[in-house]
Order: structure tokens, then sequence, then C-alpha cells
């Protein structure tokens, strides 16, 4: 397998967030009178915004706000918790050593260019990335392949030649169906068996090194 660039999710892929999108979307969704019972009520990998149309279903919401304002509404909960927020173990030693390979490095993810810049400014990472692709550049969703065409075009290397790391289903699928090779991190049993479709699963980001290089 001749890797020549990596793409990265961003949300449980580079950071661990997801605790902190889990309490996120229970603080809006109590605000809305919603009884949520669920640690985690959001589906992961595919963006604030498109998760509000499954919500509003499943919950039977009536609310004013449109979704632009929930999902605006999901990011200002975010951004109270960032400080909670830490790298994903072993992210700088991986990106670190695909930099001395000469491996390119990008970032393609379903959130919005405002949160990624606040996570680059809190953790100093934008520096390793040649690109980076978000929510706003893409009409589809994951699991459509869009974003990380996208992403492999601004890098101008073949599918086939591309490595993505993702933690969702919806994410495995998209990186896929766009041609490319896929890596998941899994946090825990069941969440493995979630991303079963994957090339490499491992558990660990410094696992990537010694699995597929």
């Amino acid at each position: 397998m001749n890797i020549k660039a990596v793409i990265f999710d961003l949300d449980g892929t580079i950071v661990s967030d997801e605790d902190e999108y889990g309490e996120a979307f229970r603080r809006v969704l109590t605000s809305l009178g919603v009884k949520v019972n669920s640690k985690y009520p959001h589906v992961g990998g595919i963006g604030v915004e498109a998760n509000w149309p499954i919500l509003i279903k499943k919950y039977s919401i009536k609310s004013d706000r449109s979704i632009a304002e929930l999902t605006g509404e999901i990011q200002k909960q975010y951004l109270k918790l960032l400080d909670r927020v830490t790298l994903k173990k072993g992210f700088l030693i991986l990106i670190k050593r695909l930099r001395e390979m000469d491996i390119k490095t990008a970032i393609a993810t379903s959130n919005s260019r405002f949160i990624l810049e606040e996570i680059f400014d809190r953790f100093g990472i934008e520096k390793y990335f040649d690109s980076v692709t978000t929510g706003e550049e893409v009409r589809e969703k994951k699991p459509s392949p869009e974003i990380y065409k996208i992403a492999g075009d601004k890098l101008e290397i073949d599918p086939k030649y591309i490595l993505v790391i993702e933690d969702s289903k919806a994410g495995i699928e998209a990186a896929r169906r766009a041609g490319m090779h896929t890596a998941a991190i899994a946090r825990g049993g069941v969440h493995k068996k979630e991303l079963k479709e994957a090339e490499f699963v491992v558990m660990s980001l410094i696992d990537i090194l010694d699995e597929v290089f």
C-alpha cells in the first residue's frame, strides 16, 4: 500500500470531544422540552446541522427556531465546553511522523470552519495540515463521498494513494465511496463492530503507524 496522503476527520479522530458534543445536544434538546435519556442523543459523523431533521422527527420537536439557529446553539454550547476537549492520544506523534515521511496531511470535517478555527487556536495544530475541507464546502454530508472527493482534489493525489482516518460509520462509508483507503479509531468493543467496514480498525492513532506504515 503506497500511501501518499492522509486525511483526518476532526471530531472524535483528532480531538476527543464526543462527550462534549453529547452534552451540548442534551442541553439544547432539554431547552426544547425534550426528555433526553441517552448520553449521545445525536448521530456521530454527519455534522450538527444534518442531525436536526433526524432529531426533530425522532422527538416530535415543535420550535420556531430554524435549523441554522439550532445548529448555532449547539456550537455555542460546545464552545462553552471547549476547555474540556483534548487531543486524541497519539495524534501529535502520528502527524509529526507522517510529515517526516513527506506524506501530505489534510482535514475533512462535517463541522464548520468557525469551530475548526477555534480548535486550531486552542491546540496550535494548523501548521501540520496541507489543506482543510469543512462542512460549508459540501452540499451532501457524510456518508456522501463529496467531502473526501473535494479534499482529495485539493491534495492533487489519486484517491487510491490516500488513507482516511475516521471514527464513524458514516465517515468510513464516505471515504470508501470516494475510492480511498480507510482506518477507523474505535472507542471500545461495541464501537469497533460499527466500524468493521474499515480496512484497519485500531484503538489508538499510534497503532496506525504499525498497521499501515
